[in-house]
Order: structure tokens, then C-alpha cells, then sequence
């Protein structure tokens, strides 16, 4: 059985995943060369921040205090981007890095809906997100698909 320290930690940690998740977004938007793709990249960093935000105010709800940025990895494997895409940027590149990072973050939520201890509240919290994180996983699937063909 959970407790609540429990529950505020599984939030917390989305809450962290969906934050690197928006910064990768906002990256990959000035990143992109196409004004479609840095469209949707920004529409999708406000769309997690705004999921990020509902999470956050669940762990308040919890009686946590919400983290407020990513993860330190993240902002490392970022820089870490950035140095070794500097000569090979281009949209397809930006859209696999996208790509690669929506697996990570659909991964982290698919581990937490199968936690069957959570509560019921949270859960709700937890699937209206995943509704959000889903979109985004798929669409940008299918647009790395298109790129390559």
C-alpha cells in the first residue's frame, strides 16, 4: 500500500519528466528549420508546461512540495545534443531527437498507470496527462516515419 510520501514522489517524478519533456520541445523549436515543425514544437513545450502545471498542483493537493524544474540528466544530455548536433542539425534530426525523448516520457507514465496502488484522485490526474503525453509520443512517431520516406 502507498503512502502519500509515495504518491507525491510518483507525481513529482512526471512532473520533472514532463518539464524536460517541454524544454525539449521549446530546444527542438529553435532547432527546427521549418516553420511548421517549430510551430508545433512550441504549441507542444506550452502543452506540457500546462500538464506539468496540473501535476504540480496534485502534489500540493498531496501536501508535497511540487518540483519545479527537469531533471539535471536532462539538461546534460541537452548540452550534450547541442555540441553534437551543431553540425548535423536539420528537421529530420530534430524530429528523432524529439522522437526518442516522447519514448522516454510515454515509458515513465505507461510505469506509473500500471501501479495499481495509486489514488484514485492521482490516477485521474495521472490519465488526463497521459492523454497529452499519447498525442504527442504518436504524432511525432508518425512524422519521423514520413521524414523518412
Amino acid at each position: 500500500m502507498h503512502t502519500n510520501e509515495d504518491h507525491i514522489k510518483l507525481v513529482n517524478g512526471l512532473v520533472e519528466t514532463t518539464i524536460d519533456s517541454a524544454d525539449g520541445y521549446a530546444e527542438a523549436a529553435k532547432d527546427a528549420d521549418n516553420s511548421r515543425y517549430k510551430e508545433l514544437f512550441e504549441r507542444r513545450a506550452q502543452e506540457r508546461r500546462s500538464v506539468a502545471s496540473e501535476l504540480q498542483n496534485e502534489v500540493r493537493r498531496l501536501g508535497g512540495d511540487p518540483k519545479d524544474d527537469g531533471t539535471i540528466l536532462a539538461a546534460a544530455h541537452r548540452a550534450f545534443l547541442n555540441l553534437k548536433d551543431a553540425v548535423t542539425k536539420g528537421d529530420e534530426a530534430v524530429v528523432n531527437e524529439v522522437e526518442a525523448g516522447e519514448d522516454h516520457i510515454k515509458a515513465k507514465y505507461e510505469k506509473a498507470l500500471q501501479d495499481g496502488d495509486v489514488d484514485p484522485q492521482t490516477r485521474a490526474v495521472i490519465e488526463r496527462a497521459w492523454t497529452s503525453v499519447k498525442s504527442g509520443h504518436d504524432q511525432m512517431r508518425d512524422i519521423k516515419h514520413m521524414l523518412k520516406h
